[in-house]
């Protein structure tokens, strides 16, 4: 069997080849765009005041007071949610945290969202500094399922909002 040079290659292996090593290419520069939708960023906080400094996505367990994020639809819809797309507060957000509490107990409560509703409500007039009633911001609870009742977790994530608008900063004693 005899071994061709490169520049002997047919013009139809060649074109192949070109295709190839073209493909290849694009798909090693787009790759990281691909990566990154695949594993998207997790969110970085800053070492000494544990703010969020860095958008990314948050594991929900990880949640803190003052936490900032977008688009948690899924929660509202009573959807389970295991990542929040954390924001430094500092930046245009749709949510934030107001108050963390653990829901008592030993068995998942049949009124749940009776509970976790409760908690947040009654927390809510101390944080913005006016009754729900009569505020222009909503909230809503970020609560254990079922199964992750199982695995320990009893905390509910009270999340304040302002209806079709982006907060910059906090809501905390906005009063309106």
């Amino acid at each position: 069997m005899k071994v061709e040079p490169m520049s002997a290659l047919r013009l139809p292996s060649r074109i192949a080849l070109t295709s190839v090593v073209a493909l290849a290419a694009v798909a090693s520069l787009g790759g990281c765009a691909v990566l990154e939708n695949i594993f998207p960023a997790q969110a970085e906080r800053d070492a000494e005041t544990q703010q969020i400094a860095e958008a990314g996505q948050q594991d929900v367990f990880s949640v803190a007071l003052g936490d900032c994020f977008n688009n948690a639809a899924a929660a509202v819809d009573n959807e389970e949610v295991t990542d929040l797309a954390a924001v430094p507060c500092a930046e245009p957000h749709d949510n934030e945290v107001y108050f963390l509490f653990d829901l008592p107990g030993e068995d998942f409560p049949s009124d749940v969202d009776q509970l976790a509703d409760d908690g947040c409500f009654a927390q809510f007039q101390t944080f913005v500094g006016a009754p729900y009633e009569t505020s222009v911001f909503g909230y809503f609870p970020i609560q254990p399922t079922v199964q992750t009742w199982a695995e320990g977790d009893r905390e509910v994530i009270c999340s304040i909002f302002e209806p079709e608008v982006q907060t910059t900063g906090t809501l905390a004693g906005a009063a309106r």
